[in-house]
């Protein structure tokens, strides 16, 4: 059996994600099954091409629902897991169905995504997921920004951190699904120490600090709101609590970015506010308006690389309704 895994690029929730389900499509569903993983990227325009659905079983985790009869497995926990009303709908569907149901999990209240896969898997499937705990904690931890201060965020010291670092800012397509196995098979210290991974972080560390000096030479604060605008140094990629870092008593942060195939918007939430929750705006609704999505306390929108002065006139709408909304 050939199986297909589609999962959330340059995103370290979706690797571990891609990597738990890999592990336990092994152990609980076809033991002989050979894997092949392909990144998914939100972007302008069409999400999925369903030429690449090829596979004997096609499983998307981390990412946004595909209707597609192809698409045989499917874990996701975003708020904007849908791209239309007809998505939703056909997900609504076959959970009335059982064999679809049986294959197909939603739930947006989850963390993480590995979190929620691994729930899944041990109550429906009998998976053991006790020698992926690591796993699973770190995923939690990264994907719902769950460090105890900005700094264990942007210092990153813990293997985790200096893997989300190599994962997010990657452009060789072929790291990740070199790595993704080996996420669930070893220590993830060691993970760090493949010799096809230690040599790329001593430069992406490098390239970390020059991002944060570039956003606090750009970042500025005000009514509880960072805003920072740096499409004229493109980056694949940054540390998204370095605002918070610089700029601790703010509540939201909106970045303008552009890398080689998209500028991006991305719209975000002090996990360390102290700002009173109830009063919090859900970032997700804000970005679905644009075309984008994410979680209620973080999100983000794409445009295509030469629609900069779209993405900066939603950035300032975005700038300025949440600085109106300054919930401190």
């Amino acid at each position: 059996m050939r199986v297909r895994v589609f999962y959330h690029d340059k995103c370290f929730d979706g690797a571990c994600s891609a990597s738990l389900f890999t592990r336990f499509h092994r152990e609980r569903i076809a033991a002989g099954a050979e894997y092949e993983y392909r990144g998914l990227v939100h972007r302008a325009g069409a999400l999925f091409n369903e030429a690449e659905f090829t596979g004997d079983e096609n499983a998307i985790v981390d990412f946004k629902y595909s209707a597609s009869p192809r698409i045989t497995w499917w874990f996701d926990h975003h708020l904007s897991a849908f791209l239309t009303p007809e998505d939703h709908n056909h997900f609504l569907v076959c959970q009335k169905d059982p064999a679809c149901a049986a294959r197909k999990f939603y739930d947006p209240e989850y963390t993480s995504c590995t979190s929620f896969l691994a729930r899944i898997a041990a109550e429906r499937f009998g998976f053991d997921t006790a020698p992926i705990a690591e796993l699973i904690h770190w995923a939690d931890i990264v994907d719902g920004a769950k460090y105890e201060s900005p700094e264990a965020a942007v210092e990153m010291a813990a293997p985790a951190m200096k893997l989300t670092l190599i994962i997010e800012s990657t452009q060789d397509p072929a790291l990740i699904p070199r790595l993704i196995p080996l996420l669930t098979e070893m220590p993830l210290n060691e993970v760090l120490a493949q010799p096809f991974v230690a040599p790329l972080l001593p430069l992406l560390l490098e390239r970390h600090e020059q991002a944060l000096q570039l956003i606090r030479s750009r970042s500025q604060e005000r009514d509880g709101t960072i805003f920072f605008d740096i499409t004229d140094h493109p980056l694949e990629g940054f540390n998204k609590f370095i605002p918070y870092y610089l700029h601790p008593n703010a509540t939201y942060s909106i970045g303008l970015s552009k890398s080689s195939f998209r500028t991006k918007v991305a719209v975000g939430s002090n996990p360390w506010t102290k700002a009173d929750a109830a009063k919090m705006v859900n970032l997700a609704q804000i970005c679905e308006r644009y075309g984008g999505g994410g979680h209620a306390r973080v999100g983000a929108i794409s445009f295509p690389p030469d629609q900069e002065d779209k993405a900066r006139a939603a950035a300032a709408e975005i700038v300025a309704e949440l600085r109106s909304k300054n919930p401190m």
